[in-house]
């Protein structure tokens, strides 16, 4: 991944491509480069509303199709019924459908393949004492360092030790806080090698606060 560093009075001004974008963050003097982009392991795309899904049912041609996902996050399949599919994975997707027409088999089922056609991208929000609030779209899974670039870096006075993530469950809404202070101030004791836990990964349609 290429980087430009300059040095101002104000700290470090970083260039850095974030999923194959372009951004400039104004970054403290203190903040550790090492574990800036580090994503964790879980890093297959996430199915969001609005994408175009090609499911091959191996054997069966009258049954693949193109499916959009709709809205609410699903999307309807003959003889599986109503497949959840928002922030799950094609491969996820692929093994549910494969149980489900399994039912309707005396033999194996026949293999079931998912394929991502079109995305929709993740919207998400980052709000609070950052330089652009706003919302923003991902077709790549994105941890909290990379929303927080998007949204322009910090502003003046952001607390980072109190910001959270609030994310829509099906049992309701929920916030997850979170520990990125030492990477964003007083990192120069932060020692070299993997975090001791990965980064958040942001999902569709959560919002991040930053204080």
């Amino acid at each position: 991944m290429a980087r430009d560093t300059f040095r101002s009075g104000n700290g470090v001004l970083l260039v850095t491509a974030v999923l194959g974008l372009g951004v400039a963050v104004l970054l403290p003097p203190a903040v550790s480069l090492a574990a800036e982009t580090k994503a964790g392991p879980d890093t297959e795309y996430r199915i969001n509303a609005g994408d175009e899904l090609d499911v091959f049912v191996w054997g069966e041609q009258q049954m693949q199709r193109t499916v959009r996902v709709l809205p609410d996050g699903t999307f309807a399949f003959p003889l599986a019924g109503t497949i959840a599919a928002a922030n799950r994975t094609a491969s996820e997707l692929s093994a549910e459908l494969r149980e489900r027409l399994a039912r309707n088999y005396r033999d194996a089922p026949p293999d079931v393949t998912v394929a991502v056609r079109a995305t929709a991208g993740m919207s998400f929000y980052v709000i609070g004492k950052v330089r652009t609030p706003g919302g923003y779209t991902s077709v790549r899974p994105i941890n909290v360092l990379q929303a927080l670039s998007m949204a322009g870096g910090l502003a003046d006075f952001a607390n980072v030790k109190k910001a959270v993530i609030l994310r829509q469950t099906p049992g309701g809404q929920v916030v997850e806080h979170l520990h990125i202070a030492d990477i964003l101030k007083g990192g120069r004791n932060l020692e070299s090698g993997d975090l001791a836990g990965a980064l958040p990964l942001l999902k569709g349609g959560d919002v991040l606060v930053v204080p």
